[in-house]
């Protein structure tokens, strides 16, 4: 059962399909990641009309960046599958505008990505991207990431997607998705037997300190740096609700994110301010 919260249809929504459904499938990971295999295996469990167009190259942070200054490559690598040599965004766009032709994707699956989509993470992810992007070519879209842990880091728990991800799919396709709504879905660091349950979450908030530079020195005494994360600074009780939360407590987490992101709230008041 999909609780504590509901979907509700505020706008116009995408009604479900009952035929044979076309599925694009994308990812950040590339073209070659286990969580790309994944998802299409879940495409599969919906439909057997499945297209996959994913980066030729690892993607991971790109956010929803579109290539304007260098040249897209197309590669067939298989039967409906193609590697573009460009970011998660192009690979929509090529996909939807390009490879199937006259006839668009009914819907669009970005992921499995490997790790977690949630709190600030939605701002950078590529997968968040390929999914936004196909919310705005005006298709329903789902972002599905699967949490590892130290411990799984090497082989996440990629049949808890397997187990939940087509369900889930299948009921939120037949309710309808809002159009300028993406579905974030976050599967838990848990065998799908300790899976709790699924909850409608909110976008969570980390501690500022999760980011952090890591410097080092090449073999010329010069600096360079990574962009790394304290994990200390991401073991903070995360508020009810959210997204870290759900996944904390072992539930599968679908968080549905806004394409419009004007703050209503605020605009009356900045309208008073700048009077």
């Amino acid at each position: 059962m999909i609780g504590p919260g509901r979907i509700r249809r505020l706008r116009p929504a995408f009604r479900s399909r009952t035929f044979r459904m076309r599925i694009l499938c994308t990812n950040d990971d590339g073209i070659h990641a286990p969580g790309l295999k994944v998802v299409e295996e879940i495409a599969r469990a919906l439909s057997d009309d499945v297209w996959v167009v994913a980066p030729e190259l690892d993607q991971s942070g790109v956010s929803h960046s579109l290539s304007l200054n260098d040249p897209l490559r197309l590669r067939e690598v298989g039967p409906r599958h193609f590697a573009v040599r460009g970011t998660p965004t192009d690979c929509v766009i090529m996909g939807a505008r390009h490879i199937l032709g006259a006839k668009l994707p009914d819907v669009v699956l970005s992921g499995v990505n490997k790790g977690r989509n949630v709190a600030e993470d939605v701002v950078y992810s590529g997968t968040i991207a390929g999914a936004l992007e196909g919310t705005i070519l005006g298709l329903p879209s789902f972002a599905l990431s699967q949490e590892f842990s130290v411990e799984t880091r090497e082989r996440p728990p990629w049949d808890t997607a397997r187990k939940f991800g087509p369900d889930i799919l299948r009921k939120v396709i037949a309710a309808g998705v809002p159009k300028d709504t993406v579905i974030n879905i976050n599967f838990p660091s848990c065998a799908p037997e300790d899976v709790l349950g699924i909850r409608v979450t909110r976008q969570g908030k980390r501690n500022l300190g999760f980011l952090r530079i890591d410097e080092r020195r090449d073999g010329r005494g010069n600096p360079y740096f990574w962009i790394g994360f304290e994990r200390t600074a991401m073991l903070d009780t995360p508020a009810d609700g959210t997204d870290l939360a759900a996944l904390r407590e072992r539930y599968v987490s679908v968080t549905p994110l806004r394409l419009d992101r004007t703050d209503e709230a605020f605009s009356e008041q900045l309208g008073l301010t700048l009077k």
